[in-house]
């Protein structure tokens, strides 16, 4: 169920991110750089269909390719509520633009921690249903990473270990990657992973415990710049990643990151939130 409380709506022009008819399409590959999501038309929405079998909603493959396409509109314009409730309505095999949708919405547009709380275990959720049912779909593990590293920073770092959630992480991530290598929303995360337990718990015990290593970072983010050099949240995290490692001593080369963030022009509502961001941080 869709949380009650309020959805903020987005607070930028989104003319530019209205993607009607075949022009969704067209701009399908650089909108979905980062998370290689496949565009529905109708032969991935049967493929959908018969991967989720019971799990499936009861809908023929164009009816779903039209609802999934629709969804996704919704998100790329900001309309994020409407990409949720479409997603939602179509379980499992719209899990990923539903937990997508509300998780850059809490990200952003959420104010009470609370709140953000409980809509990163919507998301999770969602995800979880998408795993059982689509455990092939590289995104229904990476949702579900990116709803509980972004649930688990809104905890302390002693409660976030006890809960064990580092650990689900990285098995989401992990298993996202092996699905799809090219994935540079899950490198970035992963480098993030690694970066946040050094930076916490430090080196010697964040590599000991949970494997985390500076290297793996470095490259992980290398890796995602590589992949999606326009992306803001690539420059973003990367700038987090230096400062979690290195502090004071990269602080320029971080904030450089967030400059190159706050540049690039947005494709999409998320990458509008992401770069408006960047831009807050600096001033």
């Amino acid at each position: 169920m869709a949380s009650k409380a309020a959805w903020a709506a987005f607070p930028h022009d989104a003319k530019a991110y209205t993607y009607p008819g075949d022009a969704l399409k067209k701009a399908w590959p650089k909108l979905h750089a980062g998370d290689c999501e496949p565009f529905p038309d109708d032969k991935r929405a049967a493929a959908l269909l018969k991967a989720a079998g019971k799990a499936a909603p009861g809908l023929d493959a164009p009816a779903l390719a039209i609802a999934l396409q629709q969804a996704w509109r919704d998100f790329h314009r900001g309309d994020f509520k409407s990409a949720f409730d479409g997603g939602s309505a179509l379980g499992a095999v719209g899990a990923s633009v539903a937990a997508k949708a509300i998780g850059i919405h809490a990200t952003y547009l959420v104010n009470d921690e609370a709140e953000k709380l409980k809509r990163y275990e919507q998301a999770a959720r969602l995800a979880e249903i998408a795993i059982g049912a689509l455990p092939g779909e590289a995104n229904s593990h990476y949702r579900h990473a990116f709803a509980l590293g972004r649930y688990s920073q809104g905890l302390s770092i002693a409660k976030a270990l006890k809960q064990g959630i580092a650990g689900k992480v990285r098995e989401s991530l992990d298993r996202a990657l092996a699905l799809e290598p090219r994935h540079a929303e899950a490198h970035t995360a992963l480098a993030l992973y690694h970066a946040e337990i050094i930076g916490k718990i430090g080196a010697m015990i964040g590599g000991l415990t949970y494997g985390a290593k500076a290297a793996e970072a470095e490259s992980h983010i290398k890796t995602a710049l590589k992949l999606t050099p326009d992306s803001p949240i690539a420059h973003i995290e990367r700038g987090n990643v230096l400062m979690l490692l290195h502090g004071d001593k990269q602080e320029d080369a971080a904030a450089e990151a967030y400059e190159k963030a706050a540049t690039l022009k947005p494709r999409d509502a998320m990458e509008a939130l992401d770069a408006a961001y960047a831009k807050s941080q600096l001033e």
